[in-house]
């Protein structure tokens, strides 16, 4: 069972490593951000909860439409991973 989140990366202000970068998670089932503020990726991604639930299907996109659960990507690169490091691997690919 996919987890069905979101992360935004802010246009400026991460730089370095990837496990350092301020994302703001997004869950569509319930539509709104479950954090008021910005999360360390690294911190959000080495969570017990979310490591249990592996393999997870990634996407990249820019544009997109809707909101919440009505929300419709069109993505540019998706991919499954089955650990952290793949995920690692996947921003790497794209260069964010």
């Amino acid at each position: 069972m996919e987890v069905d989140l979101i992360f935004y990366f802010p246009r400026c202000g991460n730089k370095g490593k990837y496990l350092n970068y301020n994302v703001i998670v997004v869950d569509r089932k319930k539509g709104t951000s479950q954090s008021g503020k910005l999360v360390k990726l690294g911190d959000f991604l080495e969570n017990r909860e979310f490591e249990r639930l592996y393999p997870h299907t990634v996407g990249f996109y820019k544009e997109s439409s809707g909101e919440g659960a009505e929300f419709k990507p069109e993505y540019l690169e998706i991919r499954r991973i089955n650990n952290v490091e793949e995920f690692w691997l996947f921003l790497n690919a794209l260069d964010v």
